[in-house]
């Protein structure tokens, strides 16, 4: 059975909290990276950044429907979703743009687990940890290529 161990990138490019999001979207350009798990000073994984976190910055901001009842108007579809886009859109940090509560997997997981983690939490990326530190990734790309019978990439 083939397990995440088998298949996980080792060589994962981290980043810090208190990186620019400019400096970001270079790294990911020179490394051919679509994401990231972000790590503070002791290794620990305190989020994930992904190309969809950098490309969010720029899309149109979706200003809720008002409602008009007698004298008092109602927002449609949340203030807080809406509050929290503007902050990502005006974001300078990989702290403030990153996904905090992430999906992560062991290195025994099976690889059918891996595929429904990713089909159905519509996640691309999946930090494999090993007492709480970043020891490896999974993304599409490992799954395909070890469902298709292919050996994993050598680093």
């Amino acid at each position: 059975m083939t397990r995440a161990k088998d298949i996980m990138k080792t060589e994962v490019i981290t980043v810090s909290p208190q990186m620019s999001v400019e400096a970001l979207g270079r790294l990911f350009i020179e490394r051919d990276i679509s994401g990231a798990p972000v790590v503070d000073e002791e290794g620990r994984l305190v989020g994930i950044v992904t190309e969809n976190d950098l490309i969010s910055q720029n899309k149109r901001l979706h200003i809720p429907t008002i409602l008009r009842l007698f004298d008092a108007f109602i927002p449609l579809g949340g203030t807080a979703a809406l509050q929290r886009e503007i902050q990502k859109m005006a974001a300078r940090t990989v702290g403030e743009i990153c996904t905090k509560e992430v999906i992560t997997i062991q290195e025994d997981t099976p690889l059918e687990d891996i595929a429904t983690t990713m089909a159905e939490r519509r996640v691309h990326l999946l930090p494999v940890l090993r007492e709480g530190k970043v020891v490896g990734i999974v993304g599409r790309h490992e799954v395909i290529r070890a469902a298709s019978g292919e050996a994993p990439e050598e680093p």
